[in-house]
């Protein structure tokens, strides 16, 4: 049996905002450039935007009576896409490293681990540091922890301790976040 094509019905452009008729309001607040600011009945504004051949844009439309400004509509989606766009190119992502140890760690790798801890921290990301207990070796708990305090002062120039060491099942976990740079 073969099916039949059904193309899907066009999707409505929904606007975020109720622009001109859509308004159902009898009265609204009017602001915006070149208006005096006060209430107006629907049609007086719905004139004064035609008159300016501008849009009758429903800013708040939760308010009693709902606030209206007369705009152009697409420059004002524009210049809002504008605004999101570089408020997200100014959200700072958050980085997390994670560095691993053993309760019983030798010296030589902890240093070698806490230069790499050290660079992560300079680069600006979080530090995740934890203990992994395999086995029996969950009664060396008191050793890791140890490990993590140590590694913490020896860090305190370069970041502060957000999580003291927390015992989940078998890791024992710390977390360490960069100071903020002086500049």
């Amino acid at each position: 049996m073969r099916r039949r094509f059904r193309p899907q019905p066009r999707r409505e452009n929904k606007n975020p905002h109720n622009i001109n008729e859509k308004i159902l309001s009898p009265e609204v607040r009017l602001v915006g450039d070149n208006i005096e600011v006060g209430v107006y009945p629907i049609r007086k504004a719905l004139d004064k935007a035609e008159e300016l051949e501008l849009d009758l844009v429903e800013i708040s439309p939760k308010a009693n009576p709902p606030v209206c400004k007369i705009i152009d509509y697409k420059k004002f989606l524009y210049e809002q896409k504008k605004r999101e766009k570089v408020m997200k190119a100014k959200a700072t992502k958050v980085i997390v490293k994670e560095i691993r140890f053993g309760p019983q760690t030798d010296d030589h790798d902890y240093e070698f681990k806490k230069r790499h801890a050290e660079k992560f921290l300079k680069e600006g990301a979080k530090l995740k540091a934890y203990v992994f207990f395999k086995g029996r070796s969950i009664v060396y708990k008191d050793q890791g922890e140890i490990l993590l305090l140590r590694l913490a002062s020896e860090l305190e120039e370069v970041g502060k301790v957000e999580q003291m060491p927390k015992l989940e099942g078998k890791r024992m976990t710390m977390f360490i976040a960069p100071k903020a740079s002086k500049k």
